[in-house]
């Protein structure tokens, strides 16, 4: 008797060694003596494969050079990098600008290219959404800012008066 099945009062079973087939049910497992049983619907322990996100393939052919297959990705990124250098020179508004378009056209590159490489992150709505608002966000923040901004939004001077403003 083992040390797993004392104190139970039953033998344990030889086990049969498994091997899995191929089979149209994602579930069905065969095991050694042919017989097909229910496997289970919990995911593996260990991952071995993630699919990668609609249109996360290269943006240029294979036979490309690195930077030229990630073209997307590093327009973006050269561009925030340009905005933040702008703003650490005290342009802060052109550099925000700059930052915010980077955005807004990251999220225009994964709307109309089928294939961005690393610039694809998650699906292409959630791509577009997020890219889209924080974009927009940036560039209405920039556009607003103090001292003399250079857009007026007359519902919020009228917010600001009532809970911030003295007067």
């Amino acid at each position: 008797m083992s040390a797993e099945t004392e104190g139970t009062g039953r033998e344990a079973a030889p086990a049969e060694p498994e091997t899995e087939v191929e089979v149209r049910d994602p579930v069905a497992v065969v095991d050694a003596s042919g017989r097909a049983r229910r496997g289970t619907r919990r995911f593996p322990l260990f991952t071995r494969d993630t699919a990668r996100p609609e249109g996360g393939g290269r943006a240029a052919p294979g036979d490309a050079p690195a930077p030229a297959r990630q073209w997307p990705l590093l327009a973006v990124l050269g561009t925030v990098g340009l905005g933040l250098l702008v703003t650490a020179f005290d342009a802060f508004r052109v550099g925000l600008l700059l930052i915010g378009l980077a955005l807004l056209g990251g999220a225009g590159l994964r709307w109309f290219l089928p294939r961005v490489g690393m610039l694809a992150v998650r699906s292409r709505f959630t791509d577009i959404v997020t890219f889209g608002l924080l974009g927009c966000a940036i560039v209405l923040l920039a556009l607003m800012a103090q001292p003399k901004p250079w857009l007026e939004i007359p519902f919020l001077d009228d917010a600001l008066h009532f809970t911030v403003r003295n007067g």
